[in-house]
Protein backbone atom coordinates (compact mmCIF):
# COMPACT_ATOMS: atom_id res chain seq x y z
CA UNK A 1 0.00 0.00 0.00
CA UNK A 2 1.44 2.99 -1.20
CA UNK A 3 2.39 5.54 2.13
CA UNK A 4 2.87 8.91 -0.16
CA UNK A 5 0.56 11.80 -0.63
CA UNK A 6 -3.11 11.60 0.18
CA UNK A 7 -4.86 9.08 -1.57
CA UNK A 8 -8.03 10.93 -1.26
CA UNK A 9 -6.82 14.96 -1.62
CA UNK A 10 -8.00 16.44 -4.67
CA UNK A 11 -7.76 20.16 -6.16
CA UNK A 12 -10.52 21.23 -4.27
CA UNK A 13 -12.14 24.84 -2.94
CA UNK A 14 -13.58 24.39 0.75
CA UNK A 15 -17.02 26.46 -0.64
CA UNK A 16 -19.96 25.69 0.61
CA UNK A 17 -21.42 22.76 -1.22
CA UNK A 18 -25.39 23.39 -0.96
CA UNK A 19 -26.20 20.15 -0.48
CA UNK A 20 -23.63 19.48 2.25
CA UNK A 21 -23.68 20.18 6.38
CA UNK A 22 -22.16 19.84 9.03
CA UNK A 23 -23.43 18.42 12.18
CA UNK A 24 -21.95 19.23 15.29
CA UNK A 25 -22.28 19.62 19.20
CA UNK A 26 -22.79 22.97 21.16
CA UNK A 27 -22.08 23.57 25.04
CA UNK A 28 -25.19 25.84 26.20
CA UNK A 29 -25.06 27.21 28.49
CA UNK A 30 -21.23 27.34 28.28
CA UNK A 31 -19.67 25.67 30.79
CA UNK A 32 -22.85 23.89 32.03
CA UNK A 33 -21.28 20.76 30.29
CA UNK A 34 -24.67 20.05 28.69
CA UNK A 35 -24.20 19.78 24.63
CA UNK A 36 -26.89 19.96 21.90
CA UNK A 37 -27.11 18.85 18.41
CA UNK A 38 -26.61 21.58 15.78
CA UNK A 39 -26.31 21.60 11.69
CA UNK A 40 -24.87 24.27 9.60
CA UNK A 41 -23.73 24.63 6.28
CA UNK A 42 -19.86 24.46 5.62
CA UNK A 43 -19.41 28.22 5.24
CA UNK A 44 -21.08 28.29 8.49
CA UNK A 45 -24.70 29.93 7.45
CA UNK A 46 -28.01 28.02 7.89
CA UNK A 47 -27.38 27.05 11.20
CA UNK A 48 -30.23 24.96 13.01
CA UNK A 49 -30.76 23.20 15.96
CA UNK A 50 -31.51 19.59 14.57
CA UNK A 51 -32.47 17.88 17.92
CA UNK A 52 -34.99 19.42 20.34
CA UNK A 53 -36.63 17.56 22.43
CA UNK A 54 -32.75 17.63 25.20
CA UNK A 55 -28.90 17.52 25.23
CA UNK A 56 -27.43 15.49 23.12
CA UNK A 57 -24.31 14.79 21.36
CA UNK A 58 -21.59 12.20 19.51
CA UNK A 59 -23.63 12.65 16.11
CA UNK A 60 -23.05 11.06 12.93
CA UNK A 61 -25.00 11.48 9.68
CA UNK A 62 -26.45 8.26 8.14
CA UNK A 63 -25.00 7.18 5.03
CA UNK A 64 -27.97 8.72 2.87
CA UNK A 65 -27.84 12.03 4.20
CA UNK A 66 -31.50 11.66 5.41
CA UNK A 67 -31.04 10.87 9.30
CA UNK A 68 -28.19 12.15 12.21
CA UNK A 69 -27.71 9.47 14.61
CA UNK A 70 -27.25 11.03 18.44
CA UNK A 71 -26.27 9.76 22.01
CA UNK A 72 -29.68 11.26 23.61
CA UNK A 73 -31.58 10.14 27.07
CA UNK A 74 -35.02 8.80 26.17
CA UNK A 75 -37.14 11.52 26.11
CA UNK A 76 -39.76 9.35 28.85
CA UNK A 77 -36.76 10.25 31.30
CA UNK A 78 -34.63 7.21 31.00
CA UNK A 79 -30.85 6.64 30.10
CA UNK A 80 -31.79 3.54 28.54
CA UNK A 81 -31.83 4.63 24.68
CA UNK A 82 -29.27 2.79 22.62
CA UNK A 83 -29.83 5.33 19.97
CA UNK A 84 -31.96 8.05 18.54
CA UNK A 85 -32.14 8.90 15.07
CA UNK A 86 -33.13 12.07 13.75
CA UNK A 87 -34.71 13.02 10.54
CA UNK A 88 -32.63 15.96 8.98
CA UNK A 89 -35.23 17.79 6.99
CA UNK A 90 -38.24 17.22 9.50
CA UNK A 91 -36.40 16.89 12.72
CA UNK A 92 -38.22 14.02 13.95
CA UNK A 93 -36.85 11.37 15.71
CA UNK A 94 -37.16 7.96 16.15
CA UNK A 95 -35.35 6.19 19.78
CA UNK A 96 -34.96 2.42 20.57
CA UNK A 97 -33.72 1.41 23.96
CA UNK A 98 -31.44 -1.10 25.27
CA UNK A 99 -32.52 -4.93 24.74
CA UNK A 100 -30.12 -6.45 27.26
CA UNK A 101 -30.54 -5.09 30.69
CA UNK A 102 -27.18 -6.21 31.92
CA UNK A 103 -25.67 -4.41 28.93
CA UNK A 104 -25.42 -0.63 28.21
CA UNK A 105 -24.99 0.40 24.49
CA UNK A 106 -24.39 3.71 23.02
CA UNK A 107 -24.66 3.64 19.16
CA UNK A 108 -23.93 5.97 16.17
CA UNK A 109 -21.94 4.59 14.38
CA UNK A 110 -23.33 3.52 10.65
CA UNK A 111 -22.69 0.81 8.71
CA UNK A 112 -21.87 1.84 5.05
CA UNK A 113 -25.45 0.26 4.09
CA UNK A 114 -26.96 1.96 6.68
CA UNK A 115 -28.43 -1.28 8.41
CA UNK A 116 -26.26 -1.62 11.58
CA UNK A 117 -25.00 0.35 14.18
CA UNK A 118 -21.37 -0.36 15.83
CA UNK A 119 -21.82 0.76 19.52
CA UNK A 120 -19.91 0.86 22.52
CA UNK A 121 -21.09 -1.73 24.89
CA UNK A 122 -20.25 -1.47 28.88
CA UNK A 123 -21.51 -4.41 30.86
CA UNK A 124 -23.45 -3.32 34.13
CA UNK A 125 -22.27 -4.39 36.40
CA UNK A 126 -20.41 -6.83 34.54
CA UNK A 127 -17.09 -5.08 33.00
CA UNK A 128 -16.40 -8.49 31.12
CA UNK A 129 -19.13 -7.56 28.54
CA UNK A 130 -17.18 -4.44 27.73
CA UNK A 131 -16.42 -4.39 24.17
CA UNK A 132 -17.76 -3.56 20.55
CA UNK A 133 -20.98 -4.68 19.82
CA UNK A 134 -23.21 -4.41 16.21
CA UNK A 135 -26.97 -4.01 15.93
CA UNK A 136 -30.00 -3.39 13.54
CA UNK A 137 -30.36 0.12 12.97
CA UNK A 138 -34.69 -1.03 12.53
CA UNK A 139 -34.82 -2.37 15.84
CA UNK A 140 -32.31 -2.72 18.11
CA UNK A 141 -32.12 -6.16 17.61
CA UNK A 142 -29.61 -8.82 16.07
CA UNK A 143 -26.54 -7.86 18.70
CA UNK A 144 -23.62 -9.02 17.45
CA UNK A 145 -20.60 -8.91 19.72
CA UNK A 146 -17.05 -8.10 18.04
CA UNK A 147 -14.59 -7.25 20.57
CA UNK A 148 -13.40 -7.82 24.45
CA UNK A 149 -11.07 -5.93 25.94
CA UNK A 150 -10.02 -6.04 29.28
CA UNK A 151 -10.85 -1.95 29.89
CA UNK A 152 -13.19 -0.65 26.89
CA UNK A 153 -13.38 0.24 23.11
CA UNK A 154 -14.66 3.13 21.69
CA UNK A 155 -15.71 2.47 18.14
CA UNK A 156 -14.96 5.06 15.59
CA UNK A 157 -15.86 3.98 11.88
CA UNK A 158 -16.85 0.98 9.68
CA UNK A 159 -14.53 0.58 6.69
CA UNK A 160 -16.18 1.80 2.83
CA UNK A 161 -17.07 -2.10 2.33
CA UNK A 162 -18.24 -2.75 6.27
CA UNK A 163 -16.31 -5.56 6.57
CA UNK A 164 -13.74 -3.88 9.57
CA UNK A 165 -14.11 -1.30 12.13
CA UNK A 166 -11.55 1.26 13.23
CA UNK A 167 -11.07 2.19 17.32
CA UNK A 168 -9.68 3.49 20.15
CA UNK A 169 -8.56 0.95 22.77
CA UNK A 170 -8.69 1.81 26.54
CA UNK A 171 -7.13 0.04 29.93
CA UNK A 172 -9.22 -0.20 32.71
CA UNK A 173 -8.65 3.19 34.16
CA UNK A 174 -8.93 4.98 30.74
CA UNK A 175 -5.47 5.23 29.24
CA UNK A 176 -5.41 4.80 25.57
CA UNK A 177 -3.63 1.73 24.20
CA UNK A 178 -3.89 2.85 20.81
CA UNK A 179 -5.89 2.61 17.54
CA UNK A 180 -6.81 -0.71 16.28
CA UNK A 181 -8.80 -2.68 13.31
CA UNK A 182 -10.32 -5.22 13.44
CA UNK A 183 -13.24 -7.36 11.26
CA UNK A 184 -16.40 -7.00 12.17
CA UNK A 185 -16.43 -10.73 13.28
CA UNK A 186 -13.71 -9.95 15.49
CA UNK A 187 -11.13 -11.70 13.91
CA UNK A 188 -7.98 -9.88 12.35
CA UNK A 189 -7.71 -7.39 15.23
CA UNK A 190 -4.18 -5.54 14.98
CA UNK A 191 -2.47 -2.52 16.28
CA UNK A 192 -2.37 0.56 14.32
CA UNK A 193 -1.23 3.52 15.94
CA UNK A 194 0.47 3.21 19.68
CA UNK A 195 -0.81 4.34 22.52
CA UNK A 196 -0.93 8.13 23.76
CA UNK A 197 -1.91 10.59 26.44
CA UNK A 198 -5.20 11.16 24.20
CA UNK A 199 -6.78 9.90 21.24
CA UNK A 200 -9.53 9.86 18.87
CA UNK A 201 -10.99 6.36 17.76
CA UNK A 202 -10.79 7.04 14.15
CA UNK A 203 -12.30 7.63 10.80
CA UNK A 204 -12.35 5.92 7.81
CA UNK A 205 -11.77 7.68 4.03
CA UNK A 206 -14.23 7.30 1.52
CA UNK A 207 -11.46 5.43 -0.36
CA UNK A 208 -10.71 3.01 2.40
CA UNK A 209 -6.55 4.00 1.85
CA UNK A 210 -6.18 5.86 4.99
CA UNK A 211 -7.87 6.83 8.73
CA UNK A 212 -7.75 10.48 10.05
CA UNK A 213 -7.52 10.75 14.00
CA UNK A 214 -6.25 13.26 16.56
CA UNK A 215 -3.60 11.99 19.80
CA UNK A 216 -1.26 14.06 21.79
CA UNK A 217 2.04 12.38 21.42
CA UNK A 218 2.87 13.30 24.55
CA UNK A 219 1.39 14.86 28.22
CA UNK A 220 3.03 18.11 27.35
CA UNK A 221 1.49 19.25 24.25
CA UNK A 222 -1.75 19.63 22.40
CA UNK A 223 -3.60 17.13 20.27
CA UNK A 224 -2.88 17.59 16.41
CA UNK A 225 -4.25 15.43 13.14
CA UNK A 226 -2.37 12.63 12.10
CA UNK A 227 -3.26 9.74 8.84
CA UNK A 228 -2.40 6.17 8.54
CA UNK A 229 -2.79 3.38 6.51
CA UNK A 230 -5.28 0.75 7.96
CA UNK A 231 -2.37 -1.85 7.75
CA UNK A 232 -0.73 0.47 10.71
CA UNK A 233 2.18 1.78 7.49
CA UNK A 234 2.14 5.88 6.61
CA UNK A 235 2.11 6.78 10.13
CA UNK A 236 1.74 10.93 9.50
CA UNK A 237 0.96 13.96 11.14
CA UNK A 238 -1.34 16.16 8.86
CA UNK A 239 -0.34 19.95 9.09
CA UNK A 240 -2.44 22.33 8.77
CA UNK A 241 -1.62 25.01 6.24
CA UNK A 242 -1.23 29.08 6.00
CA UNK A 243 -2.81 28.97 10.05
CA UNK A 244 -1.00 28.40 13.39
CA UNK A 245 -0.59 24.92 14.00
CA UNK A 246 -1.93 22.43 16.16
CA UNK A 247 -0.27 20.28 18.53
CA UNK A 248 2.17 22.60 20.22
CA UNK A 249 3.42 22.94 24.11
CA UNK A 250 0.92 23.36 26.69
CA UNK A 251 2.22 25.81 28.37
CA UNK A 252 2.76 27.80 25.00
CA UNK A 253 0.68 31.09 25.23
CA UNK A 254 -1.86 30.98 21.89
CA UNK A 255 -1.41 27.02 21.49
CA UNK A 256 -4.28 25.25 20.33
CA UNK A 257 -5.17 21.78 19.85
CA UNK A 258 -6.73 19.96 16.60
CA UNK A 259 -9.42 17.21 17.76
CA UNK A 260 -12.83 15.10 16.58
CA UNK A 261 -11.75 15.15 12.56
CA UNK A 262 -13.80 13.82 10.03
CA UNK A 263 -13.73 13.38 6.52
CA UNK A 264 -15.77 14.80 4.03
CA UNK A 265 -18.31 12.43 1.77
CA UNK A 266 -16.16 12.39 -1.24
CA UNK A 267 -12.87 12.11 0.39
CA UNK A 268 -11.45 15.41 -0.73
CA UNK A 269 -11.94 17.53 2.48
CA UNK A 270 -11.87 17.19 6.26
CA UNK A 271 -13.67 18.60 9.19
CA UNK A 272 -12.41 19.23 12.64
CA UNK A 273 -12.71 21.14 15.43
CA UNK A 274 -9.62 23.97 16.95
CA UNK A 275 -9.56 24.01 21.09
CA UNK A 276 -7.79 27.60 22.24
CA UNK A 277 -7.31 28.03 25.67
CA UNK A 278 -8.92 31.31 27.31
CA UNK A 279 -9.10 31.81 30.70
CA UNK A 280 -9.57 29.30 32.62
CA UNK A 281 -11.16 26.74 30.01
CA UNK A 282 -10.90 27.00 26.33
CA UNK A 283 -12.95 27.76 23.25
CA UNK A 284 -13.87 25.50 20.38
CA UNK A 285 -14.70 26.30 17.07
CA UNK A 286 -15.68 23.68 13.78
CA UNK A 287 -13.45 24.15 10.66
CA UNK A 288 -13.04 22.66 7.17
CA UNK A 289 -9.48 21.94 4.58
CA UNK A 290 -8.69 20.34 2.12
CA UNK A 291 -7.60 16.85 2.86
CA UNK A 292 -4.06 17.54 2.58
CA UNK A 293 -4.42 20.53 5.10
CA UNK A 294 -4.96 23.92 2.97
CA UNK A 295 -7.45 25.94 2.50
CA UNK A 296 -8.37 26.24 6.36
CA UNK A 297 -11.76 27.65 6.81
CA UNK A 298 -13.53 28.16 9.89
CA UNK A 299 -17.15 27.15 9.99
CA UNK A 300 -18.58 28.48 13.50
CA UNK A 301 -17.31 31.17 15.52
CA UNK A 302 -17.81 32.99 19.02
CA UNK A 303 -17.50 31.95 22.77
CA UNK A 304 -19.16 28.83 22.46
CA UNK A 305 -17.69 25.21 22.57
CA UNK A 306 -18.40 23.63 19.23
CA UNK A 307 -16.98 19.87 19.04
CA UNK A 308 -17.30 16.51 17.46
CA UNK A 309 -18.20 17.74 13.79
CA UNK A 310 -19.58 15.20 10.95
CA UNK A 311 -19.76 16.19 7.42
CA UNK A 312 -23.14 14.77 5.95
CA UNK A 313 -24.32 14.98 2.54
CA UNK A 314 -28.15 15.96 2.40
CA UNK A 315 -30.94 14.07 0.83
Amino acid sequence: MASGALHDVAASSTRSSADERIVFARELPRGSDETFTFTANTDGSGMKRLYRAGPSGSAHWSPDGRSVAVNAACTDGQENCAFTIVDANTRRFRQVKMRDPGLFTACVVWSPDGRRFACGGYGEPDATRNGIYTLRTSDGRGLVRVTRPHGFDEPGDYSPRGTHLVFARFSKDEKPLGLFVVRTNGRQLRRIAPAAPQLSSGDWSPSGNWILFARRVSAQVHNSLWVVHPDGSGLRELRLQGVPPCGGQLSAPGARGCIHPRWSPDGTKITFDIATPRGAGEVENIYIANADGSGVTQVTRGGWEDDAPDWGRRR
